[in-house]
């Protein structure tokens, strides 16, 4: 009988053991995979309405960029040197674009970018127009182009600058989905 004592206190600590090495490596994990593949972001300000409201979250694609590099139209969370906070924009124009403004709207190589997605007209702010995008940066804005802090205003943001791409909307409910349908 006093074998069985002995068994059953050995098990009782071996499974306690193995249940802290497998949360261990579950948080371990999950930590990693927050930090370098996938993250949860919410919108702060109203700079992206009418895509994006301030309260809702967003899935962020931080591995993808790893591959290759934004593409215009994408939302793109940044966070570098360029602003003091992070902030969620849309690529406009990529390295050697030729960024211009005429009547409220945006011309990317002479060429007006159809924006359904925009809330209100779009000025040139600080910039002098028209702009060549320099290599490894890329111009952003907000879709509400009235209210919005971005390249306008910062200048082109350097590609290290971009911590990930906008995936997918989670917050509220009857908001989940993709972003870019």
């Amino acid at each position: 009988m006093n074998n069985n004592v002995q068994k059953k206190k050995k098990s009782w600590k071996r499974e306690l053991s193995e249940w802290v090495i497998s949360l261990s490596v579950a948080v371990g994990v999950a930590l990693l995979f927050q930090t370098y593949v996938y993250a949860q972001s919410e919108v702060h300000n109203v700079s992206m309405q009418k895509t994006l409201v301030a309260g809702q979250r967003l899935i962020e694609d931080k591995w993808s960029y790893r591959f290759h590099e934004p593409q215009q139209g994408d939302i793109v969370i940044i966070n570098g040197p360029e602003s003091e906070v992070r902030l969620i924009k849309r690529v406009i124009g990529l390295p050697g674009d030729v960024i211009s403004f005429h009547d409220g709207q945006v011309y990317v190589n002479d060429v007006l970018l159809e924006e359904s997605y925009v809330f209100g007209k779009t000025f040139p702010g600080k910039l002098a127009m028209p702009l060549t995008v320099p290599e490894g940066e890329v111009f952003v804005m907000g879709d509400n182009r009235e209210h919005s802090l971005d390249s306008r205003d910062l200048g082109p943001i350097a590609l290290s600058s971009i911590e990930g791409k906008a995936v997918f909307r989670i917050w509220p409910l009857p908001s989940f989905g993709d972003l870019y349908q």
